[in-house]
């Protein structure tokens, strides 16, 4: 479907959805993404925090959890303004153009948070594996090249999605799914062969995602091996603690993504509202988790916290 000069037809605007079928109690949804965007950017601000101003985190592994951070902050504030738009003030418009951005940083920040947790099991792995090269194997400016390096490979597999999009028309209405744009939402929408954007998606769901998982396992399955052979069960046990958190964190992120692959394959009658709450914890959960499991998990971090909170009280 082509416009009058003769390029693809795109609507100047288009409408987010809410959560299907609820039309009360909207006031409830905004204020629980409120409490959501508020943890999530407090907690991970704090914990970026500390790492600057105490020398006791300015370590390899802490690093990798401030690289996590700020991606989550990523995350959290690419899809804010579409989200409090919708729930706290009911204005559901967002401009083509808008939406191709938000897109593209949305995928952007989630694959870019599957590769800090690789880089995080590969710290967890030299850590365990052969600590006394630990601080020799991850230098300042090897952690900031593997940090660089990921940026690099999410921002260049993502980069051509917001142009494959464009090409399209759009014939098939202009109202999204989610409070906030995702490529194949726009591919419901979006008439003309998008099987390019299809087999372009699944190569880089598998690129990302799929090495990125298997790498991660296989650095537990060595990390096991190595806590197995350690004679002591209280040594054993104490260098399992240290995995806890990274553990915790790529359950919370992988998860979500295993949970909403399956619906789709498998539950495909499932209610709109399914498929929407479980992208809805895909986005908005990891962010808001992981300061609060690394603050629980995470000796050095409590004692951080607790620091800062006695200095504010004196």
């Amino acid at each position: 479907m082509l416009g009058l000069n003769g390029t693809p037809f795109q609507p100047a605007t288009l409408q987010l959805t809410g959560i299907p079928g609820m039309q009360t109690g909207q006031a409830w949804v905004a204020l629980i993404f409120c409490v959501l965007y508020l943890i999530s950017i407090v907690g991970n601000l704090s914990i970026l925090a500390l790492v600057v101003r105490e020398p006791v985190l300015h370590q390899p592994m802490y690093y990798f959890l401030s690289m996590l951070s700020l991606n989550d902050l990523g995350v959290s504030l690419s899809t804010l303004p579409t989200v409090l738009a919708t729930f706290c003030f009911n204005y559901r418009h967002v401009g083509f153009d808008a939406c191709l951005v938000q897109m593209f940083f949305i995928h952007t920040f989630s694959f870019m948070e599957s590769g800090i947790l690789l880089a995080m099991s590969f710290d967890r792995f030299v850590a365990i594996c052969d600590p006394l090269r630990y601080a020799t194997v991850l230098t300042t400016s090897r952690i900031l090249a593997m940090g660089l390096g990921i940026l690099t490979k999410s921002f260049t597999t993502l980069f051509p999605f917001p142009f494959l999009v464009k090409r399209l028309p759009f014939c098939k209405g202009n109202i999204l799914h989610h409070s906030y744009c995702l490529h194949p939402d726009l591919m419901k929408v979006a008439c003309g062969d998008i099987h390019v954007n299809n087999i372009y998606g699944l190569f880089v769901v598998i690129f990302t995602y799929g090495v990125d998982s298997v790498f991660i396992l296989l650095s537990y399955a060595l990390i096991l091996r190595a806590v197995l052979a350690i004679a002591s069960q209280e040594q054993r046990l104490k260098a399992l603690n240290t995995c806890m958190s990274h553990i915790c964190a790529v359950l919370a992120f992988y998860v979500p993504i295993i949970a909403v692959s399956m619906i789709h394959r498998f539950w495909k009658s499932a209610p709109p509202v399914v498929h929407v709450m479980m992208s809805n914890v895909y986005l908005f959960v990891p962010p808001m988790l992981n300061p609060i499991i690394y603050s629980v998990k995470t000796k050095e971090i409590r004692r951080g916290i607790l620091k800062a909170f006695h200095k504010s009280q004196a």
